[in-house]
């Protein structure tokens, strides 16, 4: 305990309101695992959040879980969504939900593959984090 009391001093930390609570929010596994993960449904979870008013609770996160990403772009390598469920793309998604207020977050795995076999990041970091950026992910 002396310990702890004598390395309080040097703690610095940011008076910017992160981390005063946990990012809350939604995630799609919990309804839908991999099953029904589509454009049409991230819509009317965002809607359904808002019409619930769930970010004036704290939760503003619309996060979708594996199960999104298809392949890769054979020549650059550039992770694909599920041309099936997301016909517009993941920008259009992600511009719906910032639309409703909501933050939105994005599973990836930092293996070769996902826990249920979807490209996973591995290798493949930096030009992920760019594509989720150009997307406008929040959080993955």
């Amino acid at each position: 305990m002396r310990f702890v009391l004598l390395l309080l001093p040097l703690i610095h930390a940011l008076d910017n309101g992160v981390g005063l609570t946990p990012a809350m929010g939604y995630n799609t596994w919990d309804d839908f695992r991999c099953g029904g993960i589509n454009a049409s449904n991230l819509y009317k979870v965002a809607d359904a959040m808002v019409k619930n008013d769930l970010p004036s609770y704290g939760y503003k996160y619309l996060s979708l879980d594996d199960c999104w990403a298809k392949s890769r772009d054979p020549k650059t390598g550039v992770i694909q969504p599920d041309p099936k469920a997301f016909p517009d793309g993941m920008k259009k998604v992600v511009d719906y939900v910032h639309s409703k207020g909501l933050l939105f977050g994005i599973y990836t795995d930092r293996g070769q593959q996902t826990c249920v076999g979807r490209p996973g990041s591995a290798g493949h970091e930096t030009l992920d984090a760019q594509t989720y950026a150009a997307w406008g992910v929040d959080c993955t």
